[in-house]
This record gives structure tokens, C-alpha cells and sequence, in this order.
């Protein structure tokens, strides 16, 4: 369980961070790739979750 707390905390850090950069360097390009980021490190966070259980390690 532990685990999965921290995992979340460095998720949404690593995202407020990138969200803050974004804030500051307006720029389209950067903000699109933020975007991607953000939505592949939620997919694998997600994807981990999921399938945690079904291999006995979780």
C-alpha cells in the first residue's frame, strides 16, 4: 500500500512540475509535449496498478 502512495505523490509532483513549466515557457510545442508525458507516465502508473494483482507481487 505504501507503495502505491508514493507512487501517486511522484506522479502528481513529477505533473505539477511539468505543469509549472508550462506555466512559465508558454510555448505550444513544450506544452504538447508536457501534454504526452504526463498522459504516458498516468498510462503506465495505471497499467501497473491493474495488473499488480495478478502476478502475486502486489
Amino acid at each position: 500500500m505504501t507503495d502505491k502512495i508514493m507512487a501517486i505523490m511522484a506522479l502528481s509532483t513529477m505533473i505539477a512540475f511539468l505543469g509549472v513549466v508550462a506555466w512559465f515557457v508558454p510555448d505550444i510545442d513544450l506544452i504538447i509535449v508536457i501534454g504526452l508525458v504526463s498522459l504516458l507516465a498516468i498510462y503506465d502508473f495505471w497499467h501497473t496498478l491493474r495488473n499488480s494483482g495478478k502476478n502475486g507481487s502486489g
